[in-house]
């Protein structure tokens, strides 16, 4: 990448506060794109928008969370107010909800993880549409996990929450990809150093995987060089 290859582009990324978000957040901010930084949690988006800051980037913070009712569409009328177009949309937050085998599936439970998982990327979509349309060649990435295409004992609710999630953003993208310019893919960052991963595997040691920012460098990468939708990889 040159120095601020994102110069003059504007993204957003949501579960921005921690892990891959927070990580991916910062790697844009780095090549030159305002990053606006939304999660629950407000003191984890200033620490990052801080982190952008002291080297040398810029972002706009706004704590909230997806699954309240109206929240996506507000946060889109307010980005609309500020700028014409959204040039990059990072889909990362998400909800692991509990490990357990199927037919133990707590349904209140299970509610949750779709409501975030893919109702509020519904939500997102809907509401950032013209916005993505309005740019001249806007990408839009969603993450995922591998238990979305490969069943794992376990890991029903969660692995149908992505699944869900590929397919309604993979759809999103055949229906744009004729009458604008947004481009859509999908990166399934692989074992990371993250909280969700820590809960996932209590007895795996935090070093033995990559960290955030090795995920974070690779979807940076993608956003500079640009990519057809359907794109799909995992970052080993």
């Amino acid at each position: 990448m040159t120095d601020k290859p994102l110069a003059d582009r504007t993204a957003l990324v949501t579960g921005a506060s921690r892990g891959i978000g927070a990580a991916t957040a910062t790697a844009l901010g780095a090549a030159g794109a305002h990053v606006i930084l939304t999660a629950r949690t407000a003191g984890g988006l200033e620490e990052v928008e801080e982190a952008i800051y002291r080297a040398g980037g810029s972002a706009t913070i706004a704590p909230m969370d997806l699954t309240e009712n109206e929240s996506v569409s507000r946060l889109a009328a307010a980005v609309a107010e500020r700028w014409k177009s959204l040039d990059m949309l990072v889909l990362n937050a998400a909800s692991l909800g509990s490990l357990s085998a199927v037919p133990a599936i707590d349904f209140k439970e299970f509610a949750k993880v779709l409501t975030l998982n893919v109702t509020a990327q519904a939500a997102m979509l809907a509401a950032f549409d013209p916005l993505l349309k309005a740019a001249k060649q806007a990408r839009v990435i969603g993450l995922t996990s591998s238990v979305g295409r490969t069943p794992r004992a376990y890991w029903g609710s969660y692995g149908a929450s992505k699944a869900a999630f590929e397919n309604l953003l993979l759809s999103y993208g055949e229906e744009v990809r004729h009458i604008s310019g947004v481009r859509v893919g999908i990166v399934d960052p692989g074992a990371t150093r993250t909280k969700m991963r820590a809960r996932a595997f209590p007895g795996e040691a935090p070093e033995s995987v990559k960290p955030p920012e090795v995920v974070a460098e690779r979807i940076a990468a993608l956003l500079v060089s640009g990519f057809e939708t359907g794109h799909f990889e995992r970052v080993e």
